[in-house]
């Protein structure tokens, strides 16, 4: 019998020792995940748009012209201003009418959009057609010199686009304007950039006309 109670109180002391010892793990275990939860979270950031700069303008586009000088957005003059000087000689053959083309600008020219209007005697603009359809003037672009201009270089040529079939009837007199020019590098290859001056070609347009040097409406 005193076996047996010392066999008791030994298996009852071993058993509220383990007890005590989960007891006391257990609330360690909730205080580690209490305190893993109340940590502060990074806060994400938010994606940046990516913002493209303006175009840089050139600067070096020709006296009173500003732009970025490509093609669809080119050195951009008004009034009077004039790269090149383009006068009818007088004569039509069955190629069409004859024109004189002089560079006035500093540097050579391969590009070009010429636009043509004609007149009859009274100075009255006529309609000629084009695409089909009676229009005010008319008119191509493109590297239409066959080669390179040099500066201060005059010479003589025919338009694809204006053949003599194109020349309205009581066509007195026929004046032109090169609108839009593109410089060429030294070896007239390429079109470098370009200059442009939409006042010189609107639709209506007098005999002789711009030269008051004035933007057009």
């Amino acid at each position: 019998m005193q076996l047996s109670k010392t066999a008791l109180a030994l298996l009852l002391a071993t058993t509220v020792s383990g007890c005590d010892e989960e007891t006391s793990q257990e609330p360690a275990g909730v205080n580690q995940q209490a305190t893993a939860s109340a940590l502060p979270t990074a806060p994400v950031a938010a994606p940046v748009p990516s913002v493209k700069p303006p175009p840089k303008l050139r600067d070096d586009c020709p006296e009173g012209s500003k732009g970025v000088g490509t093609h669809g957005d080119p050195c951009e003059a008004s009034g009077d201003s004039r790269m090149m000087e383009i006068k009818y000689t007088g004569k039509t053959t069955e190629q069409g009418p004859k024109f004189s083309v002089t560079n006035k600008s500093k540097l050579p020219i391969l590009y070009g959009a010429v636009t043509a209007y004609f007149y009859d005697k009274a100075g009255k603009q006529l309609e000629v057609m084009s695409g089909g359809k009676p229009r005010p003037k008319r008119g191509c672009s493109g590297n239409i010199f066959a080669g390179a201009v040099k500066p201060g270089e005059k010479i003589y040529l025919f338009f694809s686009c204006l053949k003599q079939k194109d020349v309205p009837e009581g066509t007195a007199a026929i004046e032109a304007e090169i609108r839009t020019v593109g410089f060429t590098d030294e070896e007239g290859t390429k079109n470098l950039f370009y200059w442009q001056n939409q006042d010189l070609t609107p639709d209506e347009r007098p005999k002789g006309g711009i030269k008051s040097g004035k933007r057009t409406e």
